[in-house]
C-alpha cells in the first residue's frame, strides 16, 4: 500500500501518538504506520496515510486521533509471559503476603498494561490452582490498557488456539477453559476474578482509590520518555500497599530510584515502595 505521505505527515502522526499515549516513536519506525493503520484506513474509506493526515488536520477529529494512537500501541502478550515472576510469586511471595492478609482475607492485583488479558488471567489461574484457600477470600484483579479494542477482547476471555498455546500449561487449558468451536473461553470462575477497563497510565487520576498488593507494569514503558516513566511509576507508588510488590519488564528500571527498593530473587527482580519517599 502506498502511503502518499511526505515526511511532515509522519512527524505529525508521531506527535499525535505521543500526545495521546506518551509513546515515543522513532522516525526509523515510520514504516509501522503503513501496516498498523491499514485497517483503520479501510474502515474510514481513506485511500492512504496522506489522506488520513489531511482529515486529522482539517477536522480536529478527537475520536479519529485516538483511534490512530490506539492502533500504534504495541500489544504483545501471552499467558505466563516470562514465567519467573509467576514462579517467584508462587513459591515465596504469595505465601508470605497471604499470611499478612489473613485478617482482611482480601487481595488486590493490577495488570497495568493488560492488552488482551492473558497476564491478568494468568494471575487468576495461579491463585486458584496453587492457593485453594483463597476461594473464600475477596480477590480482585484489575486489568487496564490504553486501547479500547484489546480491553474489550480481554473482557470476553475468548482466545484462539494459537493464543492459548503460547505459554499456557496443558493442565491449565483443561481445568480453566471451555472449548467453544474455534475458540477457548476462560471459565466463569476465573473471569469473575478479573475486571478490565480502559485507562491511560500517563493521565491522572487513575480509576482507582484503593491500594494494590501486587502491580504488574511490564513492558509498557519501553517507548516512554523519562518524564512519562517517572509519572507512571509515581502513580504506581501511590497505588501500591506499603508492603506490596511491583514487577517491571526484565529490561525496565524505575526512573526515580528514590521511590523504590529493588529486590533480586528467583532469577528476576521486583520492587518494593520506600515508605519514606514522597510520590
Amino acid at each position: 500500500m502506498a502511503t502518499n505521505a511526505p515526511h511532515p505527515d509522519f512527524a505529525y502522526l508521531r506527535e499525535l501518538v505521543h500526545s495521546h499515549s506518551q509513546n515515543v516513536l522513532d522516525p526509523s519506525r515510520d514504516y509501522l504506520f503503513e501496516t498498523r493503520l491499514a485497517r483503520l484506513l479501510r474502515n474510514r474509506d481513506l485511500a492512504h496515510i496522506g489522506e488520513l493526515v489531511e482529515r486529522l488536520r482539517a477536522r480536529h477529529d478527537g475520536e479519529l486521533a485516538r483511534a490512530v494512537a490506539e492502533a500504534m500501541t504495541i500489544n504483545e502478550t501471552s499467558f505466563f509471559r516470562d514465567g519467573r515472576p509467576f514462579e517467584l510469586l508462587r513459591t515465596e511471595l504469595l505465601p508470605k503476603l497471604i499470611e499478612r492478609r489473613t485478617a482482611t482475607r482480601r487481595l488486590r492485583l493490577w495488570s497495568a498494561a493488560c492488552s488482551t488479558g492473558q497476564e491478568a488471567y494468568s494471575l487468576a489461574m495461579l491463585l486458584r490452582e496453587h492457593f485453594p484457600l483463597l476461594a473464600a477470600w475477596e480477590i480482585q484483579i484489575e486489568g487496564t490498557d490504553f486501547a479500547a479494542d484489546v480491553v474489550e477482547h480481554a473482557g470476553k476471555g475468548r482466545y484462539m488456539r494459537i493464543e492459548i498455546n503460547r505459554g499456557l500449561p496443558a493442565r491449565n487449558i483443561v481445568r480453566f477453559f471451555d472449548h467453544e468451536g474455534e475458540h477457548w473461553a476462560i471459565k466463569p470462575e476465573i473471569r469473575a476474578m478479573c475486571r478490565f477497563r480502559q485507562a491511560n497510565l500517563c493521565q491522572t487520576p487513575l480509576p482507582f482509590s484503593e491500594k494494590f498488593d501486587i502491580i504488574f507494569l511490564r513492558n509498557v514503558m519501553l517507548y516512554f520518555s523519562n518524564d512519562s516513566r517517572r509519572k507512571v511509576l509515581a502513580g504506581a507508588h501511590r497505588l501500591l500497599a506499603p508492603d506490596g510488590m511491583l514487577f517491571l519488564g526484565s529490561s525496565e528500571q524505575p526512573a526515580d530510584t528514590s521511590l523504590w527498593t529493588p529486590i533480586l530473587a528467583g532469577g528476576t527482580c521486583y520492587f518494593t515502595p520506600k515508605s519514606c519517599a514522597k510520590s
